[in-house]
């Protein structure tokens, strides 16, 4: 039931719901977008002193993900009500500048012809704010695995310093570009916010992994025994049933980076490319271990919300990266 209703994500990216409050001195971005390719291995050595395994080589399993760098578009504040956070108001970039610096623009949406950026800040600054969230874009014309031009707009939540520095500092960064090295380096947690592989309408024994049924039963195996109870009249939303399976927003917590890398700097693309993805040209970053989508979906970061004093002193000595191919020969 934690997961219920199990039924199709809105969007191919996911939404993140919530940000952590974050102790930083200067004004940083808490969340950044990128694609993933796929998996490789790395060796790394364990520098851990408290480890059985320290001093030895490991073999670690890695995710890569490419993340080239997002447009700022403006800027947008929250007050908080006696119903939670409430919208009041956003300052866009001029539109000219837009036009002439991020042209991809126009294919998700309208140029702002009539907005005054200067008016729209003032309402900002004179408002009790709570909350101040960035608005960015992704650059798909920068991925050469994806054929899709349209870039995404999102929101990320900003930490450090006070509402009027927050302001000030979004307001600088209009119309430039932030890097995801800029935020997060190697060796910190992140919260990963994807939507799962979808697989369609699968059955109940595929989609909840019960039971097969006796080899004697009548005229069914891969269903249930019953439906529920005669009494109630009606179907429980807790009885298992087949329906739309994967294609899921799913947060997997504390998923610590290895390495954020340059291709030009450390080659990671394996001989014939990446599966279903091809080629890394941009800024990526390895995360340890697996998280959540196939090949080319767009993938969410997030400061760690549940880190608990999660922290890793020792360095990361990573001493080989596989780049073999992985069309199976």
């Amino acid at each position: 039931m934690a997961f219920s209703p199990r039924k199709r994500a809105v969007r191919h990216f996911a939404r993140v719901k919530s940000w952590p409050n974050g102790e930083s001195s200067e004004v940083r971005v808490q969340g950044f977008a990128g694609w993933k390719a796929g998996m490789t291995h790395i060796l790394m050595r364990d520098n851990n002193p408290k480890s059985p395994s320290a001093g030895q080589e490991l073999r670690v399993p890695v995710t890569v993900v490419e993340v080239p760098k997002m447009f700022v578009l403006g800027v947008r504040g929250y007050r908080m009500t006696p119903y939670g956070k409430q919208t009041v108001g956003e300052a866009w970039a001029e539109s000219d500048t837009l036009a002439d610096t991020f042209p991809e623009l126009s294919r998700r949406m309208p140029q702002r012809k009539n907005h005054d950026s200067d008016t729209h800040f003032e309402v900002l600054l004179n408002d009790d704010l709570c909350d101040v969230h960035l608005i960015v874009a992704t650059q798909p014309g920068k991925v050469s695995a994806t054929s899709s031009k349209t870039p995404e707009v999102m929101e990320i939540s900003l930490d450090g310093g006070t509402i009027g520095e927050k302001l000030s500092w979004a307001k600088e960064q209009f119309g430039s570009e932030l890097s995801f090295s800029e935020s997060y380096g190697e060796g910190q947690y992140l919260d990963v916010v994807a939507v799962t592989k979808g697989y369609g309408w699968q059955g109940v024994i595929r989609r909840f992994g019960g039971k097969l049924l006796n080899h004697k039963n009548s005229k069914k195996r891969r269903q249930h025994g019953n439906m529920g109870d005669f009494g109630t009249g009606y179907v429980r939303k807790t009885i298992r049933q087949g329906g739309q399976t994967g294609y899921h927003q799913r947060t997997e917590y504390n998923k610590r980076v290895l390495r954020v890398g340059n291709p030009e700097e450390q080659e990671i693309t394996p001989e014939g490319g990446f599966l279903h993805y091809g080629e890394i040209s941009n800024d990526y970053v390895l995360i340890k271990g697996s998280i959540p989508g196939p090949a080319k979906r767009l993938i969410r970061f997030r400061d760690a919300t549940r880190a608990n004093g999660k922290v890793q002193d020792h360095p990361i000595d990573i001493t080989y990266v596989s780049t073999s191919s992985k069309q199976g020969v």
